[in-house]
């Protein structure tokens, strides 16, 4: 396993389809320095995306297993059969909760009628994971609302809304005013996966 986006000065690696406390293991592993990990030194970037530009190369060193911040996903069956053995791996930071794939993974699929029970079920499941073991917790979420909800069962980090979606709405709704067709029925539509 390689993590380049720390050498390239990233202050944190979110990592998804975590399954087991073994894999979550191998992730700390390979973001941290020893003795705590495996990962090796020797890349010019950090030091740099870390304040100033200052920071020399031995005070990155000394700080970084304490900064960097490691987030594993839990957006499978198997991960959420092992979630509170996931959430007691020193060195994991964040139980981040992937309802979409997991929603599939379990058999209750996030669809137009929102989320199914089951579903809540396992979400709550995670985040008690997480408060248990004394880590915080994130989720995705698909706007405002949702995101709100989710705050209000006590999540800590939570996606309000994806950048492909805020972007082409903001862009869709810029192109209405610009062309001039605000408050007539006429709808501009994205393309794509995302779009309808």
């Amino acid at each position: 396993m390689e993590i380049g986006a720390l050498d390239a000065g990233a202050h944190g690696i979110m990592v998804p389809l975590i399954k087991t406390a073994v894999e979550a293991k191998r992730v700390v592993e390979f973001a941290k320095f020893p003795p705590e990990g495996v990962r090796g030194f020797g890349s010019p970037f950090p030091m740099g995306a870390w304040g100033t530009g200052r920071m020399t190369s031995l005070e990155y060193l000394e700080q970084a297993n304490d900064n960097i911040l490691t987030i594993v996903q839990i957006e499978t069956k198997e991960a959420l059969e092992n979630v509170d053995e996931i959430a007691s791996v020193a060195g994991v930071d964040v139980l981040f909760v992937g309802p979409f794939d997991l929603g599939n993974s379990i058999g209750y699929p996030v669809n137009a009628s929102g989320i199914h029970p089951v579903l809540s079920e396992a979400i709550q499941r995670i985040l008690d994971a997480a408060n248990k073991a004394g880590k915080r917790s994130g989720i995705f979420c698909v706007g405002p609302e949702q995101a709100a909800e989710f705050n209000k069962q006590g999540f800590h980090m939570i996606s309000i809304v994806a950048d492909v979606f805020a972007i082409g709405s903001y862009l869709s709704e810029g192109l209405v005013t610009a062309i001039g067709i605000e408050g007539s029925d006429e709808a501009v539509t994205m393309g794509g996966p995302y779009g309808n």
